[in-house]
């Protein structure tokens, strides 16, 4: 799958080119606000027209953040689509931090069975394929370009293995919220130590996913196109993506897009 497929991560790279283009243009960032109150930059139409040019080609329906969205009624019948964040972390980029992303996800059956994210700032591309069990963190040149041969034994990531005493928990730069808190406050009583790593965008899910953290539960909304990405190269990983409400795996291509509470874990 990760082979044949590259044109999905020259799709996330074009778009994190794209993107970079933008965010060095000037010290400030331009910000217009959605029907929704989120925030939208001339960076997300960017790398939205990109993913878009790459991926009609493949035949396979695309769900993105700025595209609009189709009925229900004709996505329910889909077998497969395109889950697309162009820009996750919006905020994160207005702030400068470069704690942003560009995420894709191939889902099937509602299920995302190929993940892709860019972080254009520091080139790390993350990737994985939940049949073949397997995600990759790939760093690029100064020049973004994809290696000839992906999916290299030294770029393999996995979680960490379980620390009786102290648990790393991720928590949002933007959404630390009571929930969080007391989700925290009770696993006090199981780890001696619990340690808060704080990153902004679909990031939360590659801390786990590479082993840098061992929890992320998120208590704050989210969209299918927010964490779709995050959950297949989680999920490739070893780790397991659970809605809160049903105690079952996260579900893509809901009627409602929008996502119960979850818990990224072993």
């Amino acid at each position: 799958m990760i082979d044949s497929h590259p044109q999905v991560l020259e799709a996330a790279i074009e778009a994190g080119k794209a993107i970079l283009k933008v965010y060095n243009a000037s010290e400030t960032i331009e910000v217009t606000t959605k029907s929704d109150d989120s925030p939208l930059t001339a960076a997300d139409q960017a790398s939205n027209t990109v993913i878009n040019s790459y991926l009609k080609d493949t035949g396979i329906p695309i769900i993105s953040e700025e595209n609009k969205q189709t009925d229900y009624e004709e996505r329910k019948s889909w077998e497969k689509c395109w889950i697309v964040d162009p820009l996750d972390g919006t905020k994160e980029f207005i702030k400068k931090n470069g704690e942003f992303t560009v995420n894709i996800a191939l889902c099937e059956k509602g299920k995302p069975i190929f993940g892709v994210i860019y972080v254009p700032v520091t080139r790390e591309l993350y990737y994985g394929d939940t049949r073949e069990g397997k995600s990759f963190k790939t760093v690029l040149d100064q020049n973004h370009t994809l290696p000839e041969k992906l999916g290299a034994p030294a770029d393999r990531i996995e979680p960490a293995a379980e620390d009786p005493d102290t648990l790393r928990v991720v928590g949002s730069r933007s959404h630390m919220n009571a929930e969080t808190e007391n989700y925290i406050a009770s696993m006090k009583d199981k780890y001696r130590d619990i340690e808060i790593v704080s990153k902004g965008s679909s990031l939360k899910f590659c801390l786990v996913a590479e082993g840098l953290a061992d929890v992320y539960p998120r208590y704050a909304p989210t969209m299918e196109w927010d964490t779709a990405a995050g959950s297949a190269i989680a999920e490739a990983a070893g780790l397991k993506v659970i809605a809160q409400d049903t105690d079952a795996p996260l579900k893509y291509n809901k009627e409602n897009l929008l996502n119960p509470h979850f818990l990224v874990c072993k």
